[in-house]
């Protein structure tokens, strides 16, 4: 849903909106919001004074924004990218279309995470009494076991005698595949740019958002080389534009 009205400085306010009725726990949704955003480069910024997350630059992919909450069960996210003149531009349309697009499929991806099925408690430490289990990981990620002891050791105790709840792994947002989209759109920006430099740029751009995101995931390494030869790329197709140019204007 696309929301569009006016503050009251004058400024277009124009957004994706987005509702969806979680019924999770407070911490749950937390957890995997922070994560999406840490993934992804957001951090605390101002939006015409009004507190928002912000990520990329204002050179080349432009200045995204996002809001969240999460009260009674639904799970409420505003998100933006910065306009011309200051306005604002939802994640709809054709304008812009090589940043809205990474970024409305990142939000899909956070969507799809935030209504997983979380993992329940076993049966052996429900029948044990054992508090519900919190704070959730990182899917793959193993809580740390209790290491071998003397004969007779016992696990470490919670409240009341009880066995400390254990972490539970869930699922996250995951960046790789951003990372390894990076590095092909950076290898075709440079290959491209030199004889169709409007397409070398486009996916140069592409390909710098594609990093960005890569950049928090396990492929690191690869979101990086991605990032590096799309800004090559995109200043091939520059030159080659601009010696377009000149040779056109030289030549009538």
């Amino acid at each position: 849903m696309v929301i569009m009205a006016q503050n009251k400085e004058g400024t277009i306010m124009a957004r994706y909106v987005k509702d969806i009725t979680l019924n999770k726990p407070d911490d749950f949704v937390a957890f995997i919001v922070n994560d999406y955003l840490q993934k992804n480069k957001f951090v605390m910024s101002d939006w015409n004074g009004e507190p928002a997350y912000r990520a990329g630059d204002g050179v080349v992919e432009g200045y995204k924004y996002l809001k969240w909450s999460y009260a009674g069960g639904v799970f409420h996210l505003e998100a933006w990218l910065k306009g011309t003149a200051g306005g604002e531009w939802d994640l709809d349309g054709f304008v812009g279309i090589a940043m809205k697009k990474p970024y409305k499929s990142s939000l899909e991806q956070l969507f799809d995470v935030l209504q997983q099925q979380i993992p329940q408690q076993n049966t052996a430490s429900a029948q044990n009494g054992a508090a519900p289990q919190s704070g959730p990981v990182q899917q793959g990620n193993v809580p740390p076991q209790s290491a071998p002891g003397a004969q007779g050791s016992v696990p470490p105790q919670g409240n009341y005698g009880q066995p400390n709840p254990q972490p539970i792994p869930v699922r996250t947002t995951d960046n790789t595949g951003a990372a390894t989209i990076a590095l092909v759109l950076g290898i075709l920006s440079v290959a491209l740019g030199i004889f169709v430099p409007l397409l070398g740029v486009i996916l140069g751009i592409i390909g710098i958002t594609q990093a960005r995101m890569g950049s928090g995931s396990s492929k690191a390494s690869m979101a990086k080389a991605g990032k590096v030869l799309s800004i090559i790329g995109i200043c091939i197709s520059a030159a080659g534009w601009l010696l377009n140019i000149v040779l056109t204007v030289a030549l009538f």
